[in-house]
């Protein structure tokens, strides 16, 4: 197993370097801002009060832009989950099932390799590489402290990070489910990000229309904590990310270990065994009046 997680670690340096630098530099960029946004909070309240608050529900609560959690929230933890999100779901919906379709899986399981070490090697080596992208995007942002007046703890500001990692692991996991369930990569893909997309828009409009707030506790993302974490975390809520997470890769190792690796190529819906029984049983009560009626040939 330890073979494996080295291999696919290094496998994820590119997505590591390019996903952490990148919000790396997206922190360093908006830190600079905060000063002129804290300054101007009033007049650019004024402005913002003439938007449809339809809109505005997607950024968080504006009235605290002049803090810093209040401005993270809305300049940065308030979208985070939809960008990395895309590299969660992508990840997870491919770790296992990307090399199946390319043929190259069932040469991989003709090493001696067990379905477990390759299943939570590479499960360990995402968790691990999400791990440290979250940790370059924590030091874009902690770094800007010396010089600007985003002045954040660093134990307060890895909080929020510490919940989005939580969720991006419950979405990755979700997609690694699927793919094990659903004929494509694809189709895993692209259902867990509809759910992800899904949960966002529930849980950003329920907090100004009432009817989506009983809808929104089952959302994901009500439990995303972002920004308010550094004035408090919620610990019940993170550990319940990381405890459907967790349900969620066992579920998929339990279904990647009883089923058939294809040679390559997307699969099919594969019906169950009493499906297949019922449908052969109704084909023989079809076959069995034809046959009784058939005329022998002289």
């Amino acid at each position: 197993m330890k073979t494996v997680f080295r291999y696919r670690l290094a496998h994820f340096r590119g997505q590591i370097l390019g996903w952490g630098i990148g919000l790396a530099l997206l922190g360093l960029l908006l830190a600079q801002f905060y000063g002129t946004i804290a300054d101007q909070q009033e007049q650019l309240m004024q402005i913002w009060g003439s938007y449809p608050k339809e809109f505005m529900a997607f950024f968080g609560d504006l009235e605290q832009i002049g803090t810093p959690s209040g401005y993270l929230g809305v300049e940065y933890f308030s979208y985070m989950p939809l960008i990395v999100g895309i590299f969660a779901v992508l990840m997870g919906s491919g770790l296992l099932v990307s090399d199946e379709e390319s043929g190259r899986l069932d040469l991989i399981m003709a090493h001696p390799v067990s379905r477990r070490a390759l299943y939570w090697g590479r499960l360990g080596a995402f968790a691990l590489a999400t791990l440290a992208i979250m940790a370059l995007s924590w030091l874009g942002l902690f770094l800007p402290r010396y010089w600007t007046r985003l002045d954040v703890g660093w134990l307060e500001l890895a909080w929020p990070f510490l919940s989005l990692l939580a969720l991006l692991l419950l979405f990755g996991t979700l997609a690694l489910l699927l793919s094990m369930v659903l004929p494509s990569r694809r189709m895993a893909a692209m259902t867990t990000g509809l759910l992800l997309v899904a949960s966002y828009f529930v849980t950003s409009l329920a907090r100004i229309i009432d009817d989506l707030k009983t809808v929104s506790k089952l959302s994901p993302l009500s439990y995303y904590q972002g920004s308010e974490a550094i004035d408090s975390l919620n610990v019940t809520w993170l550990v319940g990310l990381l405890a459907f997470s967790a349900l969620f890769a066992v579920l998929a190792w339990w279904r990647f270990e009883r089923r058939d690796i294809r040679v390559g190529g997307e699969g099919g819906w594969e019906r169950p065994a009493w499906w297949r029984l019922l449908f052969r049983r109704v084909a023989a009560r079809h076959e069995a009046p034809a046959s009784e009626g058939a005329v022998a040939p002289r």
